[in-house]
């Protein structure tokens, strides 16, 4: 019968030096875990309840990650947010996705054949967050996308796309959203049929059609050709938005989904 290691002990019974840097280790993800998109910032009050500990200690390390430029303090409001190093770990966390690598040799090709802008978004729990764009078309206007943007859930084609296939427990604002638009009901239904979503910000001429990447039964993401209202159709049946379904069901097809669609659900 396998025995249970003591508390403060290692392998053969050897004092465990490692607990206490695990202990600060956990700590500090927790402290920076605990910002969010709708919960930017936080008061020392705040992170010393998240911590579960005194204040002291609380004040210790945000301190610390002051230092790593992990947290940043506004003198002016009392309040901590998330520091610039964070953006740097979150980029390079982005650009090490399996499916950024998995994609890129399908964007250049969807680049090649209808020169537009093509961009490809996760989800990353809250909302669609771009991790890979390329623009490199032969327009005279050219439309960038910068990676790390995140999108409106309800407005943007790519927000669409998830809303349409993420399981409703990961989107717990949805039935809100439904609710309150007849717009957007059906189009989360055009979506389900056809298997793409069509943007057209009226302010802006920019156009932008959505296509979801499948990894099994599971959506991990959307593939987006975003160009003028010039030179995007509208049309879900145009050759360019039908380029588009092909190349996002090719990737998931290359990244394990049987018949590269979706079920519906």
């Amino acid at each position: 019968m396998a025995t249970k290691a003591q508390p403060g002990t290692g392998e053969q019974g050897a004092p465990d030096t490692t607990a206490p840097t695990i202990q600060t280790v956990q700590r500090a993800a927790l402290i920076l875990g605990s910002f969010t998109v709708g919960k930017p910032q936080m008061s020392l009050n705040e992170i010393t309840a998240r911590l579960g500990a005194s204040k002291a200690t609380a004040h210790r390390y945000t301190k610390a990650l002051r230092a790593a430029n992990l947290l940043r303090y506004d003198q002016r409001t009392s309040l901590y947010s998330l520091g610039p190093q964070v953006l740097t770990l979150a980029s390079a966390a982005r650009a090490g996705l399996p499916i950024v690598a998995a994609a890129e040799p399908y964007m250049e090709d969807l680049v090649r054949r209808i020169d537009e802008t093509i961009v490809l978004s996760v989800w990353d729990g809250e909302s669609p967050t771009v991790v890979r764009s390329v623009d490199n078309t032969a327009h005279m206007v050219r439309i960038s996308v910068r990676v790390g943007s995140r999108l409106d859930l309800t407005s943007s084609a790519q927000g669409r796309i998830f809303l349409t296939f993420l399981p409703p427990d990961q989107v717990p604002a949805l039935p809100r959203s439904v609710r309150k638009s007849t717009e957007l009901t059906d189009e989360l239904e055009a979506i389900r049929r056809h298997g793409l979503s069509v943007n057209s910000p009226a302010v802006n001429g920019v156009r932008t059609i959505a296509a979801p990447i499948f990894e099994g039964d599971e959506i991990s993401g959307t593939l987006a050709v975003v160009g003028t209202t010039a030179t995007v159709p509208d049309d879900v049946t145009s050759p360019m938005a039908q380029a588009l379904l092909e190349t996002a069901r090719s990737l998931s097809q290359r990244l394990g989904t049987s018949d590269g669609t979706a079920v519906a659900g």
